[in-house]
């Protein structure tokens, strides 16, 4: 018997002063069997740092093919994808030809090295974009979720400060692809 996704219920006011972003948000994810709760956490976060109207959670770890999060226009055609974790280089390259703009969201103990072994490959490809999260904050975060959780969301980029009933913390998103130098 295969085993069923957990659903988690999240209740956010997100706050984006640098979009002037202000919504309340109910957001239903499911929980893949085979993905952490970190995990799951930086695709709730991915989508709180992106949120349009279209934006979208994909069937990822089910179909290999899939971002974590899409943004297509009208007419279905990909406008930004996003993947969580250390995807390898041919994926990165695949989805930089499928879409304008493709973002990386890393954030556990082996980005660093992920990201030595691939930074040669990928700072080259102009419309992929790197971002870190700290290990820790993550952790922490994750640790006191429960199926239905309240947050409170507020980025003024590269600082998001998250609030929920029992942790609180500010996260930095490293962007790792700066190329403003």
């Amino acid at each position: 018997m295969a085993l069923k996704p957990t659903i988690f219920r999240f209740t956010i006011a997100l706050a984006d002063g640098d979009r002037n972003c202000y919504e309340d948000l109910n957001l239903t994810v499911a929980q893949h069997p085979s993905e952490t709760i970190e995990r799951m956490l930086v695709r709730v976060l991915v989508y709180c740092l992106h949120f349009e109207e279209h934006l979208e959670f994909t069937s990822d770890l089910s179909d290999t093919d899939q971002p974590a999060l899409a943004y297509r226009s009208l007419d279905g055609n990909l406008i930004h994808t996003f993947e969580v974790g250390e995807p390898g280089k041919d994926r990165l390259i695949k989805a930089s030809r499928l879409a304008r703009n493709v973002s990386v969201y890393t954030f556990n103990r082996k980005s660093d090295t992920w990201w030595k072994q691939l930074k040669a490959d990928i700072e080259p490809v102009s419309n992929v974009s790197v971002y870190q999260f700290a290990w820790e904050s993550i952790q922490a975060l994750a640790s006191n979720l429960k199926r239905s959780t309240g947050l409170s969301v507020t980025i003024n980029r590269p600082s998001v400060y998250v609030a929920a009933e029992k942790e609180q913390a500010e996260l930095f998103v490293t962007d790792l692809t700066d190329r403003s130098t």
